[in-house]
């Protein structure tokens, strides 16, 4: 094929991401074989074929959801009052957000008589806004240095609507500790020790930066630290449970249940990639995804909000990309070259690129991150977690470069 004067190569096409309908699962479905038909069954409806390397992916709710990996508010609410003595409790750094934590808050204010909540601001960890900085700086707070009461913060502040939701998520999670017949203890601060004066047992209810928050309560003499990843770890009353994650990862499924972080995922990918080979021939890489690790540029929001992207994948995912990047060798090693002759060079070039290129300038800008980190992403953005149907991802082309025939 020639364009305006250059050749393209007999191939054309690089990376394709497909999604993949399925059946809906329920608790008990076989899973491995459901995901398998459906995807020989699209390939033929397609007209693809399964090759060497491509990538599988299936999102953890359906995997959560086939497990039955689900517990009631009552559940948690029991193993919170069990764990924490039904004393006072306090909550530091909650996520903004009705799907992920607000069903957790019913159940801890339904363990207990008092609910203290401690809000990072002028954001939550991953980004879900109370106030912009623009508003902090106008009123004088410092977020680093300044603890505010819920008084104070409503006095500079006022009512305070998420910019995608329009949820006063202060209010809102006041509503729910109250409607449990608990009292409710607001304030904010981003130190979490700041929490000690109100409540001398705290839930550390962050994600990603928990392990500091849980250290630095510790050390501050708190009577008793737990986080997220410690309740339900084991089965409460039948309900499902994570022996590493706890509720890291859940979710709401409805008003008294959430689906928990789906648990022993190794076996099913592995079993997906015996079935495909049994039945293909061919070596795909599976893994299981949740949150993709992007940030949306408008809203500030930071995607991730379970503890990992992938919890299993097969031995193919593991690892960093190790790539050239295609723009600075055009404008370097080839800036004299053009059409037919460029792409030789390049194409020759990438063929005796080292197994490592760690830090040369060649690959500076490729996206050294972790593949199962990319590759969760891409699976993430290509389902969705609406009404597309499509919770399998199936990814051609994703290890080829330019050299690749």
């Amino acid at each position: 094929m020639r364009l305006k004067g250059f050749t393209l190569m007999g191939r054309c096409i690089g990376t394709v991401a497909r999604g993949i309908r399925i059946p809906i699962v329920r608790r008990g479905a076989d899973l491995e074989t459901m995901v398998v038909d459906s995807l020989l069954q699209a390939a033929a409806s397609a007209g693809f074929e399964i090759r060497d390397r491509d990538i599988v992916g299936i999102t953890e709710s359906v995997v959560a959801r086939a497990q039955g990996n689900y517990a009631s508010v009552d559940a948690i609410a029991t193993d919170l009052r069990d764990k924490f003595g039904g004393e006072a409790l306090g909550a530091v750094f909650p996520i903004l957000s009705r799907n992920r934590f607000a069903i957790l808050l019913k159940a801890m204010a339904r363990s207990t008589r008092h609910v203290v909540i401690q809000f990072g601001f002028p954001a939550d960890e991953v980004g879900n806004a109370l106030v912009t900085d623009d508003q902090l700086e106008a009123k004088g707070v410092n977020p680093w240095s300044d603890t505010l009461s819920e008084s104070r913060f409503r006095e500079l502040f006022g009512t305070c609507c998420h910019p995608f939701t329009g949820v006063d998520y202060v209010a809102y999670y006041r509503a729910l500790v109250e409607g449990e017949g608990a009292d409710c203890t607001i304030l904010f601060s981003n130190d979490p020790r700041s929490i000690l004066q109100h409540v001398p047992r705290v839930l550390a209810c962050d994600v990603h930066g928990r392990e500091r928050t849980q250290r630095l309560l510790a050390e501050a003499g708190a009577e008793k630290v737990l986080g997220l990843e410690d309740i339900l770890v084991k089965p409460v009353n039948g309900s499902g449970y994570h022996p590493q994650y706890g509720l890291l990862g859940s979710n709401k499924a409805d008003e008294e249940n959430v689906k928990l972080f789906p648990r022993d995922c190794q076996p099913i990918v592995d079993r997906i990639q015996q079935l495909l080979r049994e039945k293909t021939g061919k070596t795909v890489e599976v893994l299981v995804y949740g949150d993709g690790a992007f940030k949306d540029p408008v809203g500030r929001i930071w995607e991730l909000a379970d503890p990992v992207v992938s919890p299993a994948y097969t031995a193919g995912l593991e690892g960093r990309p190790n790539e050239l990047k295609l723009k600075y060798l055009a404008d370097n090693q080839f800036a004299r070259l053009s059409g037919a002759e460029l792409q030789d060079a390049i194409v020759a070039r990438i063929k005796t690129k080292q197994a490592d290129m760690g830090d040369a300038m060649e690959a500076q800008g490729t996206t050294p991150r972790r593949l199962t980190d990319l590759v969760g992403s891409l699976c993430d953005l290509t389902s969705g977690s609406g009404d597309k149907g499509t919770p399998v991802v199936h990814i051609q082309g994703y290890f080829d470069n330019l050299a690749s025939e």
